[in-house]
């Protein structure tokens, strides 16, 4: 059994001066001291303590799964979620507003710190590159880690430094970085200089299914959404390279969808509280914190309680007094909230919508209702509403329905033990179906991959498909994994109007470059519009 590490956030390593919550400033301030290095932790397994647990601790070090990073910007720039001000609470200098309202500027603190924490992951894969005496393999994974980091920098801000250990710190365009990440890709894939799934054997990475690790389909992963997005990038489109490389995956890969066949024990299951699963079946298993095992699962990022911490979202999203829900070590956040018309895209019954959200009354471990005990209301029991009064200033305490996809153990700590998918089969079927209708110009060859991830979820199937009904199937299915802001954008809709969120300013589909980072290295030029 895993276990959890008293670490929140190691924002003072990473340049973020921004806070969480007023409740949780001393806390964060007293953690902090648990990191020797940049980032959020240094600890973790990572599939073995061998010469690569370096590199895969980096990109738990980017944000992946913890407030402040990587995740937060895209997901609360998306239509997917908020982090609403509650009176006192969670106002942060506005930064969240800014984020979500799409009116942010260079010197937006989240922003800043997701650009620090790419770079200092990626110099602690390239620590490993030089200094790290791997062999042929490990180097392979190493390189593909490196890409994936610069991946996200490309796909966040457009033009940025390719950190290739060499020291180098002149700015790219994107269409280079992109052309940089596809030939690291392809040459750990033993593909030389282009695309050719036919020289696979070159390659020096394995094809044993081991989750903390990097082998050929977790690449061919990687690589398949760089394709799928590189009309975006680059201006030119390479759907049917993209939909080769998923289509590998699934003809050859080890993996199957978690069906109901697939069952963990519910690790937050209250004796007293019937309502609560004895297990977690199917769609719920891939994201339960005894994850690890997962079939669906190609690679994940490795969190833990004791050794590899940095995942919170119990933090940043339960009110206060959730705490006496699930028992957990330290009191949550009360911050991130589900949007309302996000949650009533998914159909009555459909298995997503119940394992991803936290929802009405609330109760404690034996079953009694929560109170709100800061509460003036004469009723004041803990009850998420589906909608949200305000983004701000005085958003309802219980506003919201919760993110509740990757589920809570009782007794948890401030991190958590649910590993995090960064390549998954799920995802890989939708890469594929999109992949392919897009090739073809016809949406209706997407239809059997949608099907059977609506199969799996307990839907019907659909007899017809548009790209905006892909769109939708495709949030549905993929909330809280980070993606829905690069989809918004490959789909056209990241101008769009939703809830809070009016601005429309073109240039915002990529962030701006840090005025910290302009300042330090005067070489570096601004995104267009800042």
């Amino acid at each position: 059994m895993k276990t959890i590490n008293k670490i929140i956030l190691a924002i003072g390593l990473i340049g973020i001066t921004y806070s969480c919550t007023d409740l949780e400033e001393d806390l964060i301030g007293d953690l902090t001291s648990d990191f020797s290095v940049e980032g959020i932790s240094t600890g973790g397994s990572g599939g073995g303590g061998d010469a690569l647990t370096g590199v895969f601790n980096a990109v738990r070090n980017a944000g992946t799964a913890n407030h402040g990073g990587y995740f937060s910007v895209q997901s609360v720039s998306s239509d997917e979620m908020a982090v609403t001000q509650k009176g006192g609470d969670w106002y942060d200098g506005g930064v969240w507003l800014d984020v979500h309202r799409h009116t942010f500027t260079p010197a937006n603190g989240p922003i800043t710190g997701t650009w620090s924490q790419q770079y200092g992951s990626i110099g602690q894969v390239n620590n490993a590159i030089t200094n790290g005496g791997l062999d042929a393999t490990q180097m392979a994974q190493a390189k593909v880690v490196r890409a994936y980091l610069h991946w996200r920098l490309m796909d966040l801000y457009g033009n940025v430094i390719i950190a290739d250990g060499s020291g180098s710190s002149s700015q790219s365009s994107r269409s280079t970085v992109f052309n940089w990440v596809e030939g690291e890709l392809l040459s750990a894939l033993g593909m030389g200089s282009s695309f050719d799934l036919s020289k696979l054997s070159n390659s020096a990475l394995g094809t044993n299914d081991v989750k903390y690790r990097i082998n050929q389909y977790s690449a061919l992963g990687i690589l398949a959404k760089v394709y799928l997005n590189a009309e975006v990038y680059t201006g030119t489109e390479r759907y049917s390279d993209a939909a080769a490389a998923a289509g590998h995956i699934i003809d050859n890969g080890p993996y199957t969808l978690s069906d109901s066949s697939v069952s963990v024990p519910n690790l937050g299951k209250r004796p007293s509280v019937a309502s609560d699963p004895a297990t977690l079946n199917g769609y719920a298993a891939i994201f339960a914190s005894n994850n690890e095992n997962n079939p669906e699962i190609i690679w994940s990022v490795e969190y833990d309680e004791a050794t590899a911490g940095g995942m919170n979202f119990h933090h940043m999203s339960l009110h206060y007094a959730s705490q006496y829900t699930w028992n957990f070590e330290a009191q949550p956040w009360n911050g991130y909230v589900a949007l309302e018309e996000f949650v009533n895209s998914y159909e009555a019954g459909d298995a997503r919508r119940k394992a991803n959200f936290i929802t009405g009354p609330q109760l404690d471990y034996g079953g009694n209702a929560l109170v709100d005990l800061a509460s003036d209301s004469p009723t004041p029991e803990i009850v998420y509403s589906i909608g949200i009064n305000e983004l701000e200033p005085n958003a309802a305490r219980t506003g919201g329905f919760r993110l509740g996809k990757f589920s809570f153990k009782q007794f948890a700590r401030p991190d958590l033990d649910n590993d995090y998918p960064i390549v998954r089969l799920g995802d890989v079927h939708l890469v594929h179906a999109e992949a392919t209708a897009r090739a073809a110009g016809n949406w209706a060859l997407a239809l059997p991959e949608v099907n059977a991830i609506r199969a799996r979820a307990g839907v019907s199937a659909l007899s017809s498909i548009t790209a905006e009904g892909f769109l939708a199937e495709r949030g549905r299915e993929m909330f809280q994994e980070a993606t829905r802001r690069t989809d918004l954008i490959r789909f056209g809709k990241w101008n769009s109007s939703w809830w809070e969120k009016t601005n429309s300013d073109s240039f915002r589909s990529i962030f701006p470059i840090p005025t910290e980072q302009l300042t330090a290295n005067p070489s570096l030029q601004q995104n267009s519009g800042y």
